[in-house]
């Protein structure tokens, strides 16, 4: 499999610089173009060396031995795009305080917590984490039904509380199964939850940072601490014309800062607005890429760092290929590739395609894998 970058336009005329882009793009790109400019200028020097008139069929010309030659292959073609990332821990939110009180005590940076676990402690009294989507918004006592209702009284059971059926209404079976709930957290047996009592994610969670500290005075919305989920993850910013390259399930290649390569696949994506964090910037819509990877042991030691990540921008499968510098500008326009058979040569024209990795997709001509090209030596 070849990785490189993107391809040149092959119809503009030798020596017209192609249009500046804005994305920074891998040195390979850069490399594969301009070898074929570098050729493309001098080839035609080299076409009349040997011969080449502008009134004889490409095809039918010839020339001398080339100082060097190559074989024409069949392989896989990939053109690749490197964007910058970042290695962190995914899904980062802040913990808002929805009591009023002190706050008397909160977890390390670092520590993870689970369900039916205490994330933090308003006037020494538990705030629990539960699992679900749904944040908590109201009161759920006897009588309340609703979707959230049936989220606590999943995390309620899942914690080994029984008696009640788990469905969408809170009845006095929950209240009784609640009371004991509290009992064993140290709170008020009512028999009903406050909003601010529990705090819901999709999973355990990793306390990435403190907001606060204890002794602090909280008040409803004031930041209590940070959390991330416990998987690190690649996140890539991407312009909204790569949003090819977003698609969930696309593998990429993943270059990490001691050297270690490793794969990855896009686990998704959403758009984001940056500011540019300066007043006078304009906006601008981003794609936000997360990348699983799939080899998580070689992150160890790695909680956040920067990263090279390769993203297949195309591919051309079982194509028949030369070296770059094997591509000649022929004078009536277009390229060809000097084909050497025993001690002749001739020059067959090509339609090229695909560049990548030092070499080119080629056509035409009746070209077959395994035949010889000259190249420069």
């Amino acid at each position: 499999m070849i990785r490189t970058g993107r391809r040149p336009v092959a119809t503009r005329p030798v020596g017209t610089p192609a249009a500046p882009r804005a994305r920074r793009r891998r040195a390979g790109r850069v490399v594969a173009v301009a070898a074929v400019l570098l050729v493309a200028g001098t080839a035609a020097v080299t076409a009349t060396g040997l011969g080449l008139g502008g009134d004889d069929p490409p095809a039918a010309r010839g020339g001398g031995l080339p100082p060097a030659t190559a074989k024409v292959t069949r392989q896989n073609l990939i053109d690749t795009q490197t964007e910058s990332g970042r290695l962190a821990y995914g899904g980062e939110r802040t913990v808002t305080a929805r009591l009023t009180g002190t706050l008397t005590a909160l977890p390390v940076t670092g520590a993870t917590v689970g369900r039916g676990k205490t994330l933090y402690r308003v006037d020494d009294r538990p705030v629990v984490l539960l699992y679900g989507s749904l944040p908590a918004y109201r009161t759920l006592a006897p009588g309340t039904k609703g979707k959230d209702v049936r989220q606590f009284e999943k995390n309620l059971w899942a914690l080994g509380y029984r008696g009640f059926t788990v469905d969408r209404e809170f009845t006095a079976d929950t209240a009784a199964a609640v009371k004991d709930w509290q009992d064993d957290l140290g709170l008020p047996k009512t028999g009903t939850v406050e909003p601010g009592r529990v705090v819901y994610a999709p999973d355990a969670v990793r306390v990435s940072a403190r907001k606060a500290a204890a002794g602090d005075a909280l008040r409803p919305g004031a930041a209590v601490l940070t959390c991330t989920g416990r998987t690190r993850v690649i996140t890539v910013e991407l312009g909204l014309d790569d949003e090819r390259l977003a698609r969930q399930g696309t593998a990429v290649s993943v270059r990490l800062p001691n050297g270690t390569t490793v794969s990855g696949k896009v686990s998704g994506a959403r758009t984001v607005i940056d500011t540019g964090g300066d007043e006078n910037s304009e906006p601008t819509t981003k794609i936000k890429v997360t990348i699983a990877v799939g080899r998580v042991t070689a992150l160890a030691g790695l909680d956040q760092a920067s990263v090279d990540v390769d993203f297949a921008a195309s591919e051309r499968e079982n194509v028949l290929t030369v070296p770059v510098g094997a591509l000649l500008a022929l004078s009536e326009g277009g390229y060809g590739v000097q084909v050497v058979t025993g001690a002749t040569t001739r020059i067959v024209a090509v339609e090229t395609g695909l560049f990548a990795a030092g070499r080119v997709e080629v056509s035409g001509g009746g070209l077959t894998e395994g035949m010889t090209v000259g190249v420069p030596s």
